[in-house]
């Protein structure tokens, strides 16, 4: 299960408006990457595959393919907007460490 805080939905909204996707599903996946090992990115999708999970969060429908599941089920992504910067921070269960920034992790 994927769950987005009402911060990080009202956000997702506003993206989805400002972009013309409006409907479509949030993908979350885990790539190589970053000081840790593994990173995640964050797109729209309007086609999910028939192989991904899908999780309801107030209306926006998050998706997350076979591979990335694994590594980010049970996550917590939450919308942070203060003096030091905004964006996305993912709380993850299943990582094991991860880097000074925050942006990278290892399982």
């Amino acid at each position: 299960m994927i769950t987005l805080t009402e911060k990080a939905i009202k956000k997702v909204q506003t993206l989805q408006e400002s972009e013309g996707k409006t409907g479509y599903a949030l993908r979350i996946r885990v790539v190589g990457g970053g000081c840790s090992g593994y990173s995640y990115a964050m797109d729209f999708d309007q086609n999910p595959s028939s192989e991904d999970a899908v999780f309801d969060n107030n209306g926006i429908k998050v998706v997350v393919d076979p591979k990335s599941l694994p590594m980010v089920d049970n996550c917590r992504v939450d919308w942070v907007d203060a003096m030091t910067g905004a964006g996305f921070t993912i709380e993850n269960p299943n990582a094991k460490g991860s880097c000074g920034c925050g942006h990278s992790f290892s399982v």
